[in-house]
């Protein structure tokens, strides 16, 4: 059974703001910190407008607490209550930066990496650039970039993120979250307005992306070349059903990555820690615990 803590951890609770540099730009970054704990995982959330650590997360985070865990949700630059940014190179390492930078302002020198889409990728060029401060690896829907031989590309999903950046409606939201996981039945019209409402508070975060886009198309550069460079341990988690990053990126990362597992979820979209968040749980606590 699932640990779960005794009085749930709250966003309020936790949330924290850090100023740190970045290009050489002094930005504040939002973060969620649950503070205690002798070792700390990192969640990094994906690319979709309006997304934020705790929103990507927040099913997450209690037992990893319960288990003894100092859990901290970054906001990557451009998203959420984080300053906004135009990313005109690769989005992955600019996240990874931004990472190094809130580690050294808060003091944590190695940690547990969990990172779902954009996250994922982030995930990885933060391991190449810094692989002593990484523990092990925990990767969903993401890690490196590349052409699919299986599906057309960019992907459904990926194009509906596009259309949902350049023109923020609820009915662009609803045609975006309907393929984003398996069963679009668990999401509520309050989740869909929730949503709405805290991307159209940062229109700066939805042009700069668009912004980014034009500037540079390739934000998330294929680094299949590069990933036997990372030798932490990692899990990685697919849904068998994503229409946003196709399961065959999980098997080159697999191929690629010296020491790597794969487990695949059926009935389950882009979004793992939230479709089946009982049992992706259990899974990484075993994966952090034990192996």
């Amino acid at each position: 059974m699932t640990q779960t803590t005794k009085t749930p951890v709250t966003e309020a609770a936790t949330s924290r703001l850090a100023r740190v540099k970045l290009d050489s730009a002094d930005i504040q970054l939002h973060y969620n910190d649950t503070v205690e704990g002798k070792e700390t995982v990192v969640m990094l959330h994906g690319s979709g407008p309006g997304a934020s650590g705790w929103a990507n997360f927040h099913k997450n985070v209690d037992p990893l607490v319960a288990a003894g865990y100092r859990v901290v949700l970054m906001d990557c630059p451009g998203w959420s209550k984080s300053d906004s940014i135009v990313s005109k190179g690769s989005r992955s390492e600019l996240n990874a930066s931004a990472l190094k930078s809130l580690m050294d302002a808060i003091g944590l020198e190695k940690v547990h990496i969990i990172g779902n889409s954009m996250g994922g990728h982030s995930a990885v060029a933060f391991a190449l650039a810094n692989p002593k401060r990484v523990g092990k690896l925990v990767l969903m829907g993401g890690g490196t970039g590349g052409a699919s031989p299986f599906v057309p590309m960019p992907t459904e999903g990926i194009k509906l993120i596009g259309a949902l950046y350049r023109a923020p409606t609820i009915e662009n939201l609803k045609r975006m979250m309907n393929v984003f996981v398996y069963d679009a039945s668990s999401l509520t019209e309050e989740l869909m307005q929730t949503r709405l409402t805290n991307l159209l508070a940062r229109r700066d975060h939805l042009e700069n992306f668009v912004k980014s886009a034009e500037a540079n198309p390739k934000q998330f550069p294929d680094v299949g070349h590069r990933l036997g460079e990372i030798s932490a341990p990692t899990l990685l988690v697919w849904g068998r059903d994503d229409r946003f990053v196709p399961m065959d990126t999980g098997l080159r990362l697999l191929a690629g990555l010296q020491n790597a597992q794969l487990h695949v979820f059926s009935r389950c979209g882009h979004w793992a820690q939230w479709e089946h968040a009982e049992k992706f749980n259990r899974l990484v606590l075993d994966f952090l615990k034990n192996q």
